[in-house]
């Protein structure tokens, strides 16, 4: 039965949100000195971990669609930041790589993003970022299912 005399901020999806909005924001502020967006960011650090990405891999990586994928890498090769094949390697995956450039601005904007998730989590000691971690990851896995 729903009860309107709850508040929000005690449902745990809701307090979820909060701390992703706030994060995210903290981070496109950020990210702007160097004229990134957070998901171009994030498909810059997809791109150090996993060269050679799909389109789709990088997508599903980032959170975003296919067709928002292509648009991000567009800007970013338009930008000199990532290089894209001329041509497929196998069927129609244009694999996708860093440049030196994309490297560069990449360890400067990962260092403004760790300085922004060592304070979004600098309220718990060690033990309970872990957990947290865990945790996470626990909720993640039971709604994948």
């Amino acid at each position: 039965m729903h009860n309107p005399a709850t508040s929000l901020d005690s449902l745990i999806g809701y307090r979820l949100k909060e701390a992703q909005t706030l994060l995210r924001s903290r981070m496109d502020e950020a990210l702007r000195g160097f004229e990134l967006t957070t998901p171009q960011y994030t498909c810059l650090e997809l791109l150090s971990r996993t060269p050679g990405a799909s389109n789709s891999e990088l997508a599903r990586g980032a959170f975003v669609t296919r067709q928002t994928m292509n648009t991000l890498l567009q800007s970013l090769a338009d930008r000199g930041l990532v290089k894209r094949a001329a041509a497929p390697d196998n069927g129609r995956v244009l694999p996708t790589t860093l440049t030196p450039s994309g490297e560069a601005i990449l360890v400067r904007a990962s260092d403004a993003v760790r300085a922004i998730e060592a304070q979004f989590v600098s309220g718990l000691d060690s033990d309970q970022r872990q957990t947290l971690h865990e945790y996470l990851g626990v909720c993640i896995a039971a709604l994948r299912g």
